[in-house]
Parts: C-alpha cells; structure tokens; sequence
C-alpha cells in the first residue's frame, strides 16, 4: 500500500483528490494538511512514502516545505502540485530532490501514475512540465530574470509576492531581519528592480508564482 500525505491549502481540493486516491486499492492518504508549516510537524506523527504537495501555498510556501521536508527525512518522496508548469519553481524543485511535478490541469490517472511512478523509484513529470524544461536555454526561449535567483532568494522574493513583513519573512524562514534584507537588496540588484511594486510586476509578467 502506497501511503500518500497530502498538502494543500484548499479544503474542496484536498477533500476531492483525498477521496480520489483512496478509491484506488493500492493507495491510502494517511494525512492531509493545509500548509507547508503543519506538514512538517506531521511528519513525525505519521508514516508515509509520498508527499503530493500543492506549491502555491501560503506561508513558508512550496519550494521551503519541500527544502525543509526533505533536509528532515531525506528519503521522503515528493510530488508538487501546481496550476503553473513554466517558470522556474519546477526546476528549483527538482533541484531539491523532488521526483515528480504534476499539472492541477491533468487527468486524475496522471496523478496516479506519478504517485506510482515516484512510489517505484522513478522520476515523473506532467507533459507541459517536461516540454517547459527541455525548451529552456535554447535558441529564441523566453528566459525568466528569476531564474538569476538563489534559492533563498527565490524564497524571500515569494514572501515578499505574499505582503509579509520583515519579521514574519525573518521568522517563517528562520533568519535574522538583517540577512533577509541582505537577501532582499541581492534580488532586486539582479531583477534590476527598485521595489515590491516593481517586483509584482515583473512576477506577473514572467508568471513567476510560488506561495
């Protein structure tokens, strides 16, 4: 039985892909959260092989859940969800060691298949995700200014997108108030950006959307 930990901060989506996966016979949800934050404190409680974890989250937000899930329990499969397959969260995750990336726009037997896929020790990504990635770099593609972040630059960029403040981005990330403004000054020297106004542009403009 393949023990699957759902995350998402949807109570319709978790309640519907929950009853979803427990109809099949060699799935069971073990746990569903609503945020990167609970999950984590899940995650001592509970035994589970899979994590399907939606990405546009508030909070610590997708990519640090899967960071911090992963530094805690480095065998811990993860599968992130999302209504965005550009970009480059889904290459920042898959950096991290998550082995699978599915569209919220596919079929539910893809998501099963992942969960399968990823359970067996394989890598799974949705059709649109995989194009995304092979297109990158080459001749004419489109390349995202954010893709020049780190990935704790990428994480302060996210919170900022969400209106938090310096101490909640200090304290959500574990880091003083002055490393996150030092964090804060590096992205907008490299996004070539003055502002929070000019950097919800530029996210809207390059569908730069984390949670």
């Amino acid at each position: 039985m393949i023990k699957v930990l759902l995350v998402d901060d949807h109570e319709l989506v978790r309640t519907g892909i929950e009853a979803l996966l427990n109809s099949e016979d060699d799935i069971n949800v073990v746990g569903v959260s609503h945020c990167g934050e609970a999950a984590l404190e899940m995650l001592d409680g509970i035994e589970t092989d899979i994590i399907l974890m939606d990405i546009n989250m508030p909070g610590i937000g997708g990519v640090e859940a899967c960071r911090r899930m992963l530094q805690k329990t480095p065998d811990i499969k993860v599968i992130a969800l999302s209504v965005h397959n550009d970009g480059p969260i889904p290459q920042q995750l898959l950096k991290l060691g998550a082995l699978g990336f599915v569209s919220k726009g596919s079929p539910v037997d893809e998501m099963v298949c992942a969960i399968r896929a990823v359970f067996s020790g394989k890598r799974y990504l949705c059709s649109e995700v995989a194009n995304n990635l092979a297109f990158q770099g080459l001749p004419g593609a489109k390349e995202s200014p954010f893709e020049k972040l780190s990935q704790r630059e990428s994480e302060v960029a996210n919170l900022i997108l969400q209106g938090k403040s310096i101490k909640e981005m200090s304290d959500m990330l574990i880091l003083s108030d002055k490393t996150i403004n030092t964090y804060r000054y590096r992205l907008y020297e490299k996004l070539e950006i003055k502002n929070d106004v000019e950097l919800t542009r530029l996210a809207i403009k390059f569908n730069y959307i984390d949670g």
